[in-house]
């Protein structure tokens, strides 16, 4: 089993961007699907990304689409999220979070293994 670590969040002002990081540790990183999520307090945990093991596909949710690219580097075992052009309502806790299988799932209760979060706040 991993355990994810995620780093990069921050303020910024609107139009902005970040990378986040998430940086697994343990075993066979690649044999695992990594996800994006986000969550506000008192909202239901929300699907921002997802990536296949070998990073090829990849899966967004309609409110990223066309602003954020998750990547990952399985030397590293780390999955990236760059988040451009943020908006006030990207603001949330960010976590990383893996699952075993293929299915890029949008649905958090598919995934096993989640981060401790990161912070993400975009000011207008």
């Amino acid at each position: 089993q991993v355990q994810l670590v995620e780093s990069g969040g921050g303020l910024v002002q609107a139009g902005a961007s970040l990378r986040l990081s998430c940086v697994a540790s343990g075993q066979a990183f690649s044999t695992y699907v990594m996800g994006w999520f986000r969550q506000t307090p008192g909202k239901e945990r929300e699907f921002v990304a997802a990536a296949s093991r070998s990073g090829e596909t990849a899966r967004y949710g309609d409110s990223v689409k066309g602003r954020f690219t998750i990547s990952r580097d399985n030397a590293r075992n780390t999955v990236y999220l760059q988040m451009n052009s943020l908006r006030p309502e990207d603001t949330a806790v960010y976590y990383c979070a893996a699952k075993g299988g293929f299915a890029l799932e949008d649905a958090s209760n598919f995934y096993g293994t989640w981060g401790q979060g990161t912070q993400v706040t975009a000011t207008s």
